[in-house]
Protein backbone atom coordinates (compact mmCIF):
# COMPACT_ATOMS: atom_id res chain seq x y z
CA UNK A 1 0.00 0.00 0.00
CA UNK A 2 1.10 3.63 -0.58
CA UNK A 3 1.92 5.60 2.46
CA UNK A 4 -0.67 8.06 4.16
CA UNK A 5 2.05 11.28 3.51
CA UNK A 6 1.91 10.08 -0.69
CA UNK A 7 -1.68 9.75 -0.48
CA UNK A 8 -2.04 13.11 0.55
CA UNK A 9 0.26 14.48 -2.67
CA UNK A 10 -1.41 12.47 -4.99
CA UNK A 11 -4.19 15.13 -6.72
CA UNK A 12 -3.93 15.65 -9.80
CA UNK A 13 -0.71 14.17 -10.19
CA UNK A 14 1.85 13.26 -7.74
CA UNK A 15 5.03 15.88 -7.60
CA UNK A 16 6.24 18.17 -9.37
CA UNK A 17 8.43 16.18 -11.22
CA UNK A 18 6.06 13.24 -12.33
CA UNK A 19 3.66 16.57 -13.83
CA UNK A 20 6.23 17.59 -15.93
CA UNK A 21 6.82 14.55 -17.03
CA UNK A 22 3.58 13.89 -17.82
CA UNK A 23 2.86 17.83 -19.14
CA UNK A 24 -0.90 17.21 -17.68
CA UNK A 25 -0.24 20.44 -15.10
CA UNK A 26 -2.36 22.88 -17.27
CA UNK A 27 -5.29 20.57 -17.29
CA UNK A 28 -5.80 20.03 -13.84
CA UNK A 29 -6.66 16.45 -14.22
CA UNK A 30 -4.79 13.16 -14.54
CA UNK A 31 -3.62 11.93 -17.84
CA UNK A 32 -5.43 8.79 -19.52
CA UNK A 33 -3.23 6.05 -20.86
CA UNK A 34 -3.21 7.67 -24.32
CA UNK A 35 -1.03 10.32 -22.64
CA UNK A 36 0.89 7.93 -21.33
CA UNK A 37 2.23 5.92 -24.16
CA UNK A 38 2.53 9.94 -26.08
CA UNK A 39 4.79 10.87 -23.17
CA UNK A 40 6.97 7.95 -23.08
CA UNK A 41 7.70 7.98 -26.88
CA UNK A 42 8.87 12.14 -26.49
CA UNK A 43 11.17 10.63 -23.35
CA UNK A 44 13.16 8.24 -25.61
CA UNK A 45 12.82 10.56 -28.75
CA UNK A 46 10.62 7.41 -30.44
CA UNK A 47 7.74 7.96 -33.88
CA UNK A 48 4.42 6.74 -34.48
CA UNK A 49 5.78 6.15 -37.76
CA UNK A 50 7.70 2.82 -38.44
CA UNK A 51 10.23 4.29 -40.94
CA UNK A 52 10.75 7.27 -38.60
CA UNK A 53 10.95 5.57 -35.45
CA UNK A 54 13.94 2.98 -36.77
CA UNK A 55 15.98 6.16 -37.65
CA UNK A 56 14.69 7.40 -34.43
CA UNK A 57 16.08 4.74 -32.76
CA UNK A 58 19.62 4.65 -34.05
CA UNK A 59 20.09 8.25 -33.37
CA UNK A 60 19.45 7.39 -29.48
CA UNK A 61 23.43 6.17 -29.94
CA UNK A 62 24.59 9.52 -29.64
CA UNK A 63 23.20 10.09 -25.73
CA UNK A 64 25.51 6.98 -24.48
CA UNK A 65 27.50 10.28 -23.41
CA UNK A 66 25.26 11.89 -20.77
CA UNK A 67 24.84 8.21 -18.93
CA UNK A 68 26.54 8.34 -15.54
CA UNK A 69 29.47 6.70 -14.99
CA UNK A 70 28.62 5.66 -11.39
CA UNK A 71 25.26 5.89 -8.97
CA UNK A 72 27.09 8.39 -6.42
CA UNK A 73 26.87 10.80 -9.94
CA UNK A 74 23.20 10.78 -9.68
CA UNK A 75 20.52 12.87 -7.00
CA UNK A 76 18.71 10.78 -4.57
CA UNK A 77 14.79 10.55 -5.33
CA UNK A 78 12.51 10.57 -2.84
CA UNK A 79 9.41 8.19 -3.49
CA UNK A 80 7.13 10.89 -4.66
CA UNK A 81 9.01 12.10 -7.24
CA UNK A 82 7.65 9.30 -9.48
CA UNK A 83 3.89 9.02 -7.74
CA UNK A 84 1.80 8.94 -10.99
CA UNK A 85 -2.01 8.73 -11.40
CA UNK A 86 -3.75 7.51 -14.72
CA UNK A 87 -7.53 7.30 -15.44
CA UNK A 88 -9.11 4.95 -17.66
CA UNK A 89 -12.18 6.76 -18.45
CA UNK A 90 -14.49 3.71 -19.73
CA UNK A 91 -17.36 4.89 -18.07
CA UNK A 92 -17.44 8.23 -20.05
CA UNK A 93 -15.67 7.27 -23.13
CA UNK A 94 -17.70 4.36 -24.79
CA UNK A 95 -15.40 4.16 -27.88
CA UNK A 96 -12.59 3.49 -25.50
CA UNK A 97 -14.25 1.10 -23.83
CA UNK A 98 -15.16 -1.25 -26.89
CA UNK A 99 -11.11 -1.81 -26.91
CA UNK A 100 -11.76 -3.62 -23.04
CA UNK A 101 -14.94 -5.73 -23.53
CA UNK A 102 -15.35 -8.86 -23.59
CA UNK A 103 -18.30 -10.60 -24.99
CA UNK A 104 -19.26 -11.11 -21.18
CA UNK A 105 -19.85 -7.79 -21.02
CA UNK A 106 -16.80 -7.39 -18.82
CA UNK A 107 -13.02 -5.92 -18.69
CA UNK A 108 -10.11 -7.79 -20.98
CA UNK A 109 -8.00 -8.15 -18.31
CA UNK A 110 -5.06 -8.68 -20.92
CA UNK A 111 -5.32 -4.74 -21.80
CA UNK A 112 -5.11 -4.24 -18.32
CA UNK A 113 -1.83 -5.82 -18.29
CA UNK A 114 -0.86 -3.39 -21.01
CA UNK A 115 -1.83 -0.36 -19.10
CA UNK A 116 0.11 -1.96 -16.29
CA UNK A 117 3.26 -2.58 -18.26
CA UNK A 118 3.10 1.70 -19.96
CA UNK A 119 2.38 3.01 -16.68
CA UNK A 120 5.89 0.66 -14.74
CA UNK A 121 7.83 2.24 -17.52
CA UNK A 122 6.53 5.88 -16.87
CA UNK A 123 7.26 5.57 -13.28
CA UNK A 124 10.67 4.68 -13.68
CA UNK A 125 11.44 7.46 -15.83
CA UNK A 126 10.05 9.98 -13.56
CA UNK A 127 12.22 8.23 -11.02
CA UNK A 128 15.35 9.14 -13.19
CA UNK A 129 14.21 12.22 -15.21
CA UNK A 130 16.54 14.58 -15.62
CA UNK A 131 15.10 18.42 -16.59
CA UNK A 132 18.38 18.76 -18.03
CA UNK A 133 18.36 16.51 -20.50
CA UNK A 134 15.53 16.40 -23.30
CA UNK A 135 15.24 12.97 -23.99
CA UNK A 136 16.66 10.63 -21.49
CA UNK A 137 19.50 7.98 -22.53
CA UNK A 138 18.44 5.06 -20.72
CA UNK A 139 16.15 2.34 -22.20
CA UNK A 140 14.06 1.46 -19.10
CA UNK A 141 12.00 -2.04 -20.05
CA UNK A 142 10.26 -4.65 -17.61
CA UNK A 143 12.14 -7.31 -16.17
CA UNK A 144 9.98 -9.53 -14.18
CA UNK A 145 5.99 -9.14 -13.20
CA UNK A 146 6.76 -10.11 -9.31
CA UNK A 147 3.21 -10.09 -8.31
CA UNK A 148 -0.38 -8.82 -9.11
CA UNK A 149 -2.64 -10.15 -6.71
CA UNK A 150 -6.55 -9.37 -7.52
CA UNK A 151 -8.66 -7.54 -4.85
CA UNK A 152 -12.05 -8.10 -6.56
CA UNK A 153 -13.02 -10.45 -9.27
CA UNK A 154 -15.24 -8.13 -10.91
CA UNK A 155 -14.26 -4.94 -13.60
CA UNK A 156 -16.91 -3.13 -14.83
CA UNK A 157 -16.65 -1.76 -18.27
CA UNK A 158 -19.20 1.10 -17.95
CA UNK A 159 -17.29 2.84 -14.80
CA UNK A 160 -14.10 4.80 -14.66
CA UNK A 161 -11.09 3.45 -13.11
CA UNK A 162 -7.89 4.82 -11.85
CA UNK A 163 -3.98 3.42 -11.75
CA UNK A 164 -1.63 5.28 -9.21
CA UNK A 165 1.98 4.05 -9.01
CA UNK A 166 5.65 4.32 -7.87
CA UNK A 167 9.16 3.75 -7.25
CA UNK A 168 9.56 1.59 -4.09
CA UNK A 169 13.22 -0.10 -4.39
CA UNK A 170 16.14 0.86 -6.63
CA UNK A 171 19.32 -1.52 -6.75
CA UNK A 172 21.93 0.11 -8.84
CA UNK A 173 20.61 -0.63 -12.65
CA UNK A 174 17.20 -1.93 -11.69
CA UNK A 175 13.78 -0.58 -10.16
CA UNK A 176 11.10 -2.23 -8.18
CA UNK A 177 7.77 -0.22 -8.87
CA UNK A 178 4.53 -0.41 -7.01
CA UNK A 179 0.72 0.29 -8.59
CA UNK A 180 -2.61 -0.03 -7.34
CA UNK A 181 -5.52 -0.17 -9.99
CA UNK A 182 -9.22 1.45 -8.30
CA UNK A 183 -12.39 1.77 -10.16
CA UNK A 184 -15.06 4.22 -9.19
CA UNK A 185 -18.33 2.59 -8.38
CA UNK A 186 -21.53 3.55 -5.35
CA UNK A 187 -20.06 6.82 -5.29
CA UNK A 188 -16.40 5.74 -4.46
CA UNK A 189 -12.99 4.20 -5.96
CA UNK A 190 -13.27 0.37 -4.58
CA UNK A 191 -9.60 -1.15 -5.02
CA UNK A 192 -9.31 -3.84 -7.77
CA UNK A 193 -5.46 -4.85 -7.62
CA UNK A 194 -2.38 -4.65 -6.66
CA UNK A 195 0.92 -4.85 -8.93
CA UNK A 196 4.90 -4.93 -8.36
CA UNK A 197 6.73 -5.12 -11.27
CA UNK A 198 10.70 -4.94 -11.60
CA UNK A 199 12.26 -2.89 -14.27
CA UNK A 200 15.95 -2.48 -15.44
CA UNK A 201 17.75 0.50 -16.81
CA UNK A 202 19.97 -0.15 -20.20
CA UNK A 203 21.86 2.27 -22.31
CA UNK A 204 20.31 3.84 -25.35
CA UNK A 205 21.07 0.70 -27.64
CA UNK A 206 19.91 -1.43 -24.81
CA UNK A 207 23.22 -3.79 -24.64
CA UNK A 208 24.33 -3.04 -21.18
CA UNK A 209 22.80 -2.26 -17.59
CA UNK A 210 23.06 1.60 -16.44
CA UNK A 211 22.83 3.23 -13.68
CA UNK A 212 19.65 4.57 -11.75
CA UNK A 213 18.90 7.20 -9.31
CA UNK A 214 19.65 5.96 -5.38
CA UNK A 215 16.28 6.17 -3.32
CA UNK A 216 15.73 8.00 -0.46
CA UNK A 217 12.78 6.81 2.07
CA UNK A 218 11.12 9.74 3.92
CA UNK A 219 9.64 8.17 7.25
CA UNK A 220 8.50 4.93 8.77
CA UNK A 221 5.94 3.73 6.36
CA UNK A 222 8.30 4.67 3.21
CA UNK A 223 11.41 2.56 5.32
CA UNK A 224 9.11 0.00 5.42
CA UNK A 225 8.25 -0.12 1.55
CA UNK A 226 11.88 0.12 0.98
CA UNK A 227 12.38 -2.57 3.11
CA UNK A 228 9.53 -4.88 1.33
CA UNK A 229 11.59 -4.34 -1.69
CA UNK A 230 14.61 -5.99 0.08
CA UNK A 231 12.66 -8.71 0.97
CA UNK A 232 10.97 -9.01 -2.53
CA UNK A 233 14.79 -9.63 -4.03
CA UNK A 234 15.76 -11.91 -1.46
CA UNK A 235 12.70 -14.47 -1.95
CA UNK A 236 13.56 -14.23 -5.96
CA UNK A 237 17.09 -14.96 -5.34
CA UNK A 238 15.76 -18.29 -2.98
CA UNK A 239 13.47 -19.41 -5.64
CA UNK A 240 15.85 -18.77 -8.42
CA UNK A 241 18.94 -20.79 -6.82
CA UNK A 242 15.51 -23.50 -5.63
CA UNK A 243 14.57 -23.78 -8.92
CA UNK A 244 13.64 -27.59 -9.94
CA UNK A 245 15.25 -26.57 -12.84
CA UNK A 246 18.26 -26.39 -10.73
CA UNK A 247 18.14 -28.73 -8.06
CA UNK A 248 16.10 -32.06 -7.04
CA UNK A 249 12.64 -32.08 -5.60
CA UNK A 250 12.17 -32.16 -1.70
CA UNK A 251 11.97 -35.03 0.20
CA UNK A 252 8.44 -34.19 0.72
CA UNK A 253 7.62 -33.08 -3.01
CA UNK A 254 9.33 -36.35 -4.17
CA UNK A 255 6.91 -38.28 -2.17
CA UNK A 256 3.84 -36.40 -3.75
CA UNK A 257 4.92 -37.50 -7.35
CA UNK A 258 5.54 -41.11 -6.10
CA UNK A 259 2.05 -40.99 -4.58
CA UNK A 260 0.41 -39.49 -7.62
CA UNK A 261 2.57 -42.63 -9.54
CA UNK A 262 1.38 -45.50 -7.76
CA UNK A 263 -2.19 -43.72 -7.68
CA UNK A 264 -2.25 -44.29 -11.70
CA UNK A 265 -0.94 -47.91 -11.64
CA UNK A 266 -3.18 -50.75 -13.00
CA UNK A 267 -3.77 -52.84 -9.70
CA UNK A 268 -4.82 -55.86 -12.65
CA UNK A 269 -1.20 -55.99 -13.33
CA UNK A 270 1.99 -56.39 -11.35
CA UNK A 271 4.02 -53.79 -14.06
CA UNK A 272 5.70 -50.38 -14.05
CA UNK A 273 4.30 -49.30 -17.42
CA UNK A 274 0.75 -50.57 -16.78
CA UNK A 275 -1.07 -46.89 -16.23
CA UNK A 276 -4.62 -46.02 -15.38
CA UNK A 277 -6.05 -42.12 -15.15
CA UNK A 278 -8.04 -41.95 -11.47
CA UNK A 279 -11.52 -41.10 -11.76
CA UNK A 280 -12.28 -37.26 -11.84
CA UNK A 281 -8.70 -36.85 -13.83
CA UNK A 282 -7.04 -35.68 -16.80
CA UNK A 283 -3.53 -36.59 -17.73
CA UNK A 284 -1.91 -33.39 -18.06
CA UNK A 285 -0.64 -34.02 -22.39
CA UNK A 286 -4.21 -33.12 -22.56
CA UNK A 287 -4.58 -30.24 -20.56
CA UNK A 288 -2.48 -27.98 -23.09
CA UNK A 289 -3.83 -25.22 -25.97
CA UNK A 290 -0.97 -23.91 -28.16
CA UNK A 291 -1.02 -20.18 -30.30
CA UNK A 292 0.97 -18.54 -32.46
CA UNK A 293 1.90 -14.50 -33.31
CA UNK A 294 2.77 -12.90 -35.96
CA UNK A 295 5.23 -9.76 -34.52
CA UNK A 296 4.24 -7.35 -36.43
CA UNK A 297 5.24 -3.49 -36.34
CA UNK A 298 2.11 -1.93 -34.49
CA UNK A 299 2.92 -4.20 -31.50
CA UNK A 300 6.50 -2.89 -31.27
CA UNK A 301 7.16 -0.40 -28.14
CA UNK A 302 9.02 2.34 -27.87
CA UNK A 303 12.64 0.57 -28.18
CA UNK A 304 11.70 -0.78 -31.82
CA UNK A 305 10.94 -4.12 -30.23
CA UNK A 306 7.55 -6.43 -29.67
CA UNK A 307 5.87 -4.62 -26.44
CA UNK A 308 6.09 -6.41 -23.23
CA UNK A 309 2.58 -5.55 -22.49
CA UNK A 310 0.97 -6.97 -25.37
CA UNK A 311 2.85 -10.65 -24.81
CA UNK A 312 1.21 -10.46 -21.68
CA UNK A 313 -1.87 -9.69 -22.71
CA UNK A 314 -2.05 -12.66 -25.52
CA UNK A 315 -0.23 -14.96 -22.91
CA UNK A 316 -2.91 -14.48 -20.26
CA UNK A 317 -5.50 -14.45 -23.02
CA UNK A 318 -4.57 -18.08 -24.47
CA UNK A 319 -3.35 -19.42 -20.49
CA UNK A 320 -7.47 -18.16 -19.75
CA UNK A 321 -8.55 -20.22 -22.77
CA UNK A 322 -6.72 -23.49 -21.69
CA UNK A 323 -8.40 -22.86 -18.34
CA UNK A 324 -11.73 -22.25 -19.34
CA UNK A 325 -11.49 -25.44 -21.74
CA UNK A 326 -10.09 -27.49 -18.25
CA UNK A 327 -12.57 -26.44 -16.03
CA UNK A 328 -15.83 -26.37 -18.31
CA UNK A 329 -16.30 -22.67 -16.84
CA UNK A 330 -16.23 -18.98 -16.81
CA UNK A 331 -12.39 -18.73 -14.82
CA UNK A 332 -11.80 -16.04 -12.48
CA UNK A 333 -7.96 -14.50 -11.95
CA UNK A 334 -6.55 -14.95 -8.84
CA UNK A 335 -2.95 -13.46 -9.36
CA UNK A 336 -0.37 -13.20 -12.01
CA UNK A 337 3.03 -14.07 -10.76
CA UNK A 338 6.67 -14.22 -11.28
CA UNK A 339 6.50 -13.46 -15.38
CA UNK A 340 10.03 -13.55 -16.08
CA UNK A 341 11.02 -11.60 -19.28
CA UNK A 342 14.19 -13.76 -20.27
CA UNK A 343 14.85 -12.25 -23.79
CA UNK A 344 13.18 -9.54 -26.13
CA UNK A 345 10.29 -10.27 -29.07
CA UNK A 346 11.82 -8.76 -32.28
CA UNK A 347 9.48 -7.40 -34.72
CA UNK A 348 8.75 -10.22 -37.35
CA UNK A 349 9.36 -13.02 -35.04
CA UNK A 350 7.16 -16.30 -34.94
CA UNK A 351 5.98 -15.97 -31.47
CA UNK A 352 5.04 -19.65 -30.26
CA UNK A 353 2.58 -19.83 -26.88
CA UNK A 354 1.63 -23.12 -25.13
CA UNK A 355 -0.27 -22.87 -21.93
CA UNK A 356 -0.04 -26.13 -19.67
CA UNK A 357 -2.42 -26.51 -17.09
CA UNK A 358 0.25 -28.03 -14.63
CA UNK A 359 -2.07 -27.93 -10.85
CA UNK A 360 -5.06 -28.13 -9.64
CA UNK A 361 -6.80 -28.03 -6.28
CA UNK A 362 -10.54 -27.46 -5.44
CA UNK A 363 -11.97 -25.13 -7.95
CA UNK A 364 -8.25 -23.69 -8.63
CA UNK A 365 -6.41 -23.98 -11.63
CA UNK A 366 -2.71 -23.30 -12.10
CA UNK A 367 -1.90 -23.04 -15.53
CA UNK A 368 2.22 -22.11 -17.07
CA UNK A 369 2.90 -20.61 -20.13
CA UNK A 370 5.96 -20.87 -22.17
CA UNK A 371 6.78 -18.20 -24.92
CA UNK A 372 9.30 -18.44 -27.50
CA UNK A 373 10.58 -17.63 -30.98
CA UNK A 374 11.38 -19.43 -33.98
CA UNK A 375 13.65 -18.67 -36.53
CA UNK A 376 12.39 -21.03 -39.61
CA UNK A 377 15.77 -20.45 -41.33
CA UNK A 378 17.94 -21.72 -38.60
CA UNK A 379 14.80 -24.17 -37.32
CA UNK A 380 16.08 -22.81 -33.43
CA UNK A 381 13.77 -22.09 -30.75
CA UNK A 382 14.64 -19.84 -28.10
CA UNK A 383 12.68 -18.65 -24.74
CA UNK A 384 11.50 -15.53 -24.26
CA UNK A 385 9.08 -15.47 -21.15
CA UNK A 386 7.36 -17.89 -19.03
CA UNK A 387 3.93 -16.90 -17.21
CA UNK A 388 2.06 -18.10 -14.29
CA UNK A 389 -1.44 -17.45 -13.94
CA UNK A 390 -3.88 -18.67 -10.89
CA UNK A 391 -7.53 -19.08 -11.95
CA UNK A 392 -10.50 -19.39 -10.06
CA UNK A 393 -13.72 -21.44 -11.39
CA UNK A 394 -17.00 -21.53 -10.90
CA UNK A 395 -17.00 -25.11 -10.01
CA UNK A 396 -15.08 -28.16 -9.68
CA UNK A 397 -12.51 -28.98 -11.40
CA UNK A 398 -11.18 -32.42 -11.98
CA UNK A 399 -7.60 -33.27 -11.54
CA UNK A 400 -4.70 -32.67 -13.76
CA UNK A 401 -2.17 -36.06 -13.33
CA UNK A 402 1.49 -35.94 -15.04
CA UNK A 403 2.56 -39.27 -16.50
CA UNK A 404 6.27 -38.41 -17.29
CA UNK A 405 8.99 -37.48 -15.14
CA UNK A 406 8.83 -34.15 -16.74
CA UNK A 407 5.50 -33.61 -16.83
CA UNK A 408 6.15 -34.27 -12.37
CA UNK A 409 8.11 -31.49 -12.34
CA UNK A 410 5.77 -28.65 -13.86
CA UNK A 411 3.11 -30.26 -11.47
CA UNK A 412 5.46 -29.41 -8.81
CA UNK A 413 6.53 -26.05 -10.07
CA UNK A 414 2.79 -25.39 -10.30
CA UNK A 415 2.17 -26.05 -6.66
CA UNK A 416 5.11 -24.28 -5.78
CA UNK A 417 3.22 -21.08 -7.44
CA UNK A 418 -0.32 -21.84 -6.07
CA UNK A 419 1.18 -22.29 -2.74
CA UNK A 420 2.86 -18.48 -2.72
CA UNK A 421 -0.30 -17.24 -4.29
CA UNK A 422 -2.29 -18.54 -1.13
CA UNK A 423 0.01 -17.33 1.25
CA UNK A 424 0.50 -14.01 -0.02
Amino acid sequence: MFSKRLMTCLRPCASLTSRRLLCAEAKGTAPDMAEVRKRLREIVGASTNWSDHRQAMSERVSLSSTLARSQSELPARSMKDSLVEVHLPLGSQPQLREKYLTFHNTVRFGRILEDLDSLAVLISYAHTYNPALKRSPLSIVTALVDKIDMRQQAIYPGCDIKFTGHVTWVGKTSIEAKMHMTQYRNGAYSPVLDATFVMVARDPENKRAAFVNPLSPEGPEEEELFRQGEVNKSRRVELSTASLLKVAPTAEERNIVHGLFLNTLDAKTVSFRGRLLPPDSVWMEDAKLKGLEICHPQERNIFNRIFGGFLMRKAYELGWANACAFGGGRPGLVAVDDILFQKPVEIGSLLLLSSQVCYTEGKHIQVRVHSEVFDPLTRQHNTTNVFHFTFASDRHVPNVVPRTYGESMLYLDGKRHFNHTVEY
